[in-house]
């Protein structure tokens, strides 16, 4: 079993502060605890969140949170940037095609080992990075 991370883009951390900082920061000021402790709440829960997104090859298997992809059906991984909403948290993404029309975008820290990983399962990988 070999497990890999998310890329995490700085400027998503920035986004994420600033987006709750503001209200925590506010609700102190103004004397509304309330407000500062469930925007508190959230962001522990988001990063929380963020520290489970993970990428495990077991065996054959490929495990992207609940998503269970057998290796042998992925056709083709390329880079991308889409925006869509995924398990990656930075932009630097590859797209992972299988069975006839799924695909899943990721975001490996490690992109390279990741997919060199992926070959030593299936060879027939089509790669475009």
């Amino acid at each position: 079993m070999k497990t890999y991370r998310s890329k995490i883009d700085w400027w998503l951390i920035l986004l994420i502060l600033g987006i709750f900082g503001y209200p925590i920061v506010e609700g102190v000021l103004t004397k509304q605890y309330g407000l500062s402790i469930t925007m508190i709440s959230i962001l522990f829960f988001m990063f929380w969140m963020f520290s489970k997104i993970k990428y495990i090859i077991e065996g054959t298997m490929l495990k992207v949170w609940w998503i269970k992809i057998d290796i042998h059906s992925i056709k083709r991984i390329y880079k991308t940037n889409n925006p869509l909403s995924s398990p990656a948290l930075s932009l630097d993404r590859i797209a992972i095609v299988y069975n006839t029309y799924d695909e899943v975008l990721i975001s490996p820290k490690l992109k390279k080992e990741f997919v060199d990983d992926l070959l030593k399962i299936n060879p027939t990988i089509q790669i475009d990075l």
